[in-house]
C-alpha cells in the first residue's frame, strides 16, 4: 500500500519550554488506513496533529503528505493541501447559531474566496453534496436545526459532515470522542470506521481510550512523553507495551488484549 503521509524526525518545542513537545517522532500512514494514536494526557497527541496540518509549526523534521512536504508549502499551496485534510476536533467547533447544513457548508470555506466566504454563496450541488454526507450520517431530519440545540453526539456528527464535504483523503480527529457518553461515542466510531472502510479514506485518530483504538484500528502508534513507545497492529500489542505508553496509568485502563490476540 501506498503511503499517504510521511512523518520524519519530526519534533516540536514551544517558545518558554524546556522539553519538547514531541522528540523525533516516526511513523508512516497508508492510503486509507485507520490509525489510532494513543497515549496519556499531555503526552503530544493533538501537538502531532496539529503539526500535520500546519495549524502550529513544527520545530524540525518532515511531514510528506500526497507526496508533498507540508512543512516547507507556502500560505497559498497549504491551503490547497488542507482542503484535502478534514479536522474533527474534541469540543466540535460549531457555529452555534447556524443550522446544521450551514455548519456543514462552512467546510467548503477553505475553497472559496473571501467574499463568497462570507456571504454564504454555496453552489446547489454544494448543498445537495451536504445533504447527501447528512443523510448518511443519520442526520437528515435535523439538517435547518441550530447547532446549539443539538446533543454532543449530533454536534459531532456534524463535525464530521463539515470535514467530508471537503472530499478529503485524509481526516484527523482530535479526541472526537472523549466528551462523549458510551453510545454516542460507539456511534461516532463506528462513522469513522465506516468512513475509512467504504470512502477509502485514511482516519488519524487521537484517542485516550485503549479499548476502542483495539477494536477499531488497523494500525496503534503509542506515545509517552512525546515519543513513539509503540508502531504495530492492534494484534502485535502486550500487556508491556501498554505499560510503556501510559506507565502508572495503565493499571487504571480498561482493555482485552485476549479478545484482540484470539481472533
Amino acid at each position: 500500500m501506498t503511503a499517504l503521509l510521511e512523518v520524519q524526525s519530526l519534533s516540536k518545542q514551544f517558545l518558554g519550554s524546556e522539553g519538547k513537545a514531541l522528540t523525533d517522532v516516526n511513523f508512516s500512514v497508508s492510503e486509507g488506513e485507520f490509525v489510532s494514536i494513543i497515549g496519556p494526557s499531555g503526552a503530544g497527541k493533538s501537538t502531532l496533529l496539529r503539526c500535520i496540518n500546519r495549524m502550529i509549526d513544527a520545530s524540525s523534521g518532515e511531514i510528506t503528505f500526497d507526496d508533498r512536504n507540508v512543512t516547507k508549502l507556502k500560505k497559498k499551496e497549504l491551503k490547497m493541501v488542507r482542503t484535502k485534510i478534514g479536522m474533527i476536533f474534541q469540543h466540535y467547533n460549531l457555529v452555534d447559531r447556524l443550522s446544521v447544513i450551514e455548519n456543514t457548508l462552512h467546510g467548503n470555506l477553505g475553497k472559496k474566496s473571501a467574499i463568497a466566504g462570507v456571504l454564504g454563496l454555496y453552489s446547489q450541488e454544494e448543498k445537495e453534496q451536504a445533504l447527501r454526507i447528512l443523510s448518511v450520517l443519520g442526520l437528515e431530519s435535523l439538517i435547518y436545526k441550530r447547532a446549539d440545540q443539538l446533543s454532543g453526539g449530533q454536534k459531532q456528527r456534524v463535525g464530521i459532515a463539515r470535514a467530508l464535504i471537503q472530499n478529503p483523503r485524509m481526516l484527523l480527529c482530535d479526541e472526537p470522542i472523549a466528551s462523549l457518553d458510551p453510545n454516542s461515542a460507539k456511534v461516532i466510531m463506528d462513522h469513522l470506521r465506516d468512513i475509512s472502510t467504504s470512502m477509502g479514506i485514511t482516519v488519524l485518530v487521537n484517542l485516550h481510550q485503549v479499548d476502542v483504538a483495539l477494536k477499531y484500528s488497523d494500525k496503534i502508534i503509542g506515545i509517552n512523553s512525546g515519543q513513539v513507545v509503540f508502531n504495530g497492529s492492534p494484534a502485535a500489542i502486550t500487556k508491556e507495551d501498554i505499560q510503556r505508553i501510559y506507565g502508572s496509568e495503565a493499571e487504571d485502563l480498561i482493555f482485552d488484549l485476549g479478545g484482540i490476540h484470539a481472533s
